[in-house]
């Protein structure tokens, strides 16, 4: 490499690399919509394993010190539930690396899932309606919603339904605000 910063053919530069990496993106499968939906779901896919096992560190260390007091810290159930794992009681570091493996997996899924979902519905709308609103949102926001509900353990009608709406109103939401703040 010289001084101007160019490379030569035969080497590239890691500079180079990076900064196309948002351009080209991760992967060329032939087709835009299918290049989005699996960007989408990888990225989003490692954010959820990254969340997963971040809040089970948390949790660990909370249960492992006692709880927090209730003098200034969260109490020791945040969101109702106090063991996010049960299998990581388990007898040997094996099981509890396991349950932790299995559970980041199946987030990681989740994340991906809504967020490669959510990326070929409004990217499939726009391009076969011509326009990106609201209308969009919608439709993408209450699909990727039921879809989600579908991978929950305990499943209902009822369940979906409200998975549904909520994805919608929180697409939608995001949509209309988009450039206010």
């Amino acid at each position: 490499m010289n001084r101007s910063g160019s490379c030569n053919l035969e080497t590239r530069c890691l500079l180079d690399e990076l900064s196309n990496f948002n351009k080209g993106g991760l992967f060329d499968l032939g087709h835009p919509l299918l290049n989005r939906i699996l960007e989408s779901f990888v990225k989003a896919a490692g954010i959820g394993a990254v969340q997963a096992v971040s809040r089970e560190a948390y949790f660990s260390a909370v249960e492992g010190s006692g709880g927090l007091d209730n003098a200034g810290g969260m109490p020791l159930e945040v969101g109702g539930k106090k063991h996010r794992l049960p299998g990581l009681r388990g007898e040997t570091s094996s099981k509890s690396i396991e349950a932790m493996v299995k559970n980041t997996g199946k987030e990681s899924f989740q994340w991906g899932l809504a967020a490669g979902i959510y990326s070929g519905l409004t990217y499939g709308l726009k391009e076969a309606r011509g326009a990106h609103d609201w209308k969009n949102s919608v439709v993408a926001g209450a699909l990727t919603g039921a879809a989600l509900a579908v991978t929950s353990d305990n499943l209902s009608h009822e369940q979906i339904v409200q998975c549904a709406i909520t994805g919608a109103a929180i697409s939608t939401a995001a949509n209309l605000l988009t450039g206010i703040f």
